[in-house]
């Protein structure tokens, strides 16, 4: 839904063109009475161009991708008299999950997983309602959508976007970025990416960091990567925005290394090594020190997850490992993009947005 230098209308609200504005779209009301919303920042541009959302949060407890949107609406390239060269419009959704996010959890008070309840239905679960609210409000307005996540607590992921291209220019888009890993995935039922697409929109997913973690350069992988975003759909110009100096690494299968036993691990490895196959990547023992297994890489690969907790049970996820083709030098690409973000003037340590 391309927008137009006409009102943009959201809820019971209308945007002019030029100007930018945070709407309250309500959800529920607490037991105690307490009224709860899904809050949208909306920047509407004065010029015709598409329309993106930016959403944080589906998980109550991936509170980077919060510290993300609050960055991308302080960038300079958003503010007066910059907005007035600006083109479509933007929907910054910093919070869906507002139940989660103020419990430090995961889930909606129903234990639903709201990235599992999409498209929602009107009469459905509080997980139900929400999800259509969503739908209904934003992905029906939207010609795009970039969702920003992390790994759970406890785990952590090197910055990546996740897509399931059902356009050409989709790739494109997830390349703009810039991120040092493209997974191209399946969708999975039930999730805002799987919704989306269905109704011709379709959703770049960004995972870094930690759950209830913030870490520095997961935070400016996706500000820098959202921009990107921005600028290849030519909503905002060329200034103050780095293209990647390297591509980003193109995979298409990964895989969990499990624990083989429960017990204590002593990782060797973290996110973003490259290893070979029958790598060690760490040896889980028992408390007494009596036994020991080893835990190993069988196809090599990329690390792009693992756990932080030393405390597993056998079956635990350790590390998640992507298939990487050998025409990707791994370190390089990561060292170069690292580099770039740390030079990158947007992320002044004097005028950190």
């Amino acid at each position: 839904m391309t927008s137009t230098a006409h009102l943009f209308r959201i809820g019971e609200h209308a945007v002019a063109p030029g100007t930018r504005r945070t709407i309250d779209l309500p959800v529920s009301v607490l037991s105690d009475h307490t009224p709860v919303t899904m809050s949208v920042h909306v920047l509407h541009g004065r010029r015709p161009g598409p329309v993106l959302f930016v959403s944080a949060a589906v998980h109550g407890d991936e509170v980077i991708g919060v510290e993300i949107a609050r960055r991308i609406l302080k960038a300079p390239q958003l503010e007066a008299p910059e907005l007035d060269k600006f083109k479509g419009t933007l929907l910054v959704i910093p919070i869906v999950n507002a139940f989660g996010f103020h419990n430090h959890s995961r889930y909606l008070p129903d234990r639903r997983d709201l990235n599992r309840s999409f498209p929602g239905s009107l009469k459905g679960s509080l997980a139900g309602r929400l999800a259509h609210l969503f739908m209904t409000e934003i992905v029906d307005r939207a010609d795009y959508g970039i969702d920003l996540h992390s790994a759970a607590i406890h785990r952590t992921n090197l910055p990546q976007i996740r897509v399931s291209p059902s356009r050409p220019d989709t790739l494109s888009l997830a390349k703009a970025f810039g991120a040092p890993v493209i997974l191209t995935s399946k969708v999975r039922g039930g999730s805002l990416r799987e919704a989306a697409q269905a109704k011709g929109t379709d959703v770049l997913v960004f995972e870094a960091g930690e759950g209830l973690r913030f870490d520095e350069m997961s935070i400016r992988a996706g500000v820098s990567g959202v921009l990107r975003v921005m600028r290849a759909l030519n909503m905002l110009g060329a200034k103050g925005i780095t293209r990647p100096k390297v591509r980003s690494i193109l995979t298409s299968s990964s895989y969990w290394v499990r624990s083989p036993a429960g017990g204590l691990l002593r990782p060797f490895r973290s996110i973003g090594d490259m290893v070979e196959p029958e790598t060690l990547l760490g040896i889980v023992s028992d408390p007494f020190g009596e036994k020991e297994r080893n835990v190993v890489a069988e196809p090599g690969g990329l690390i792009v997850g693992r756990t932080n907790l030393p405390i597993v049970n056998e079956g635990d996820g350790l590390f998640h490992i992507a298939d990487i083709s050998r025409k990707y030098d791994a370190e390089q690409t990561l060292d170069s993009l690292a580099s770039q973000l740390e030079a990158d003037p947007l992320f002044d340590e004097d005028e950190i947005i």
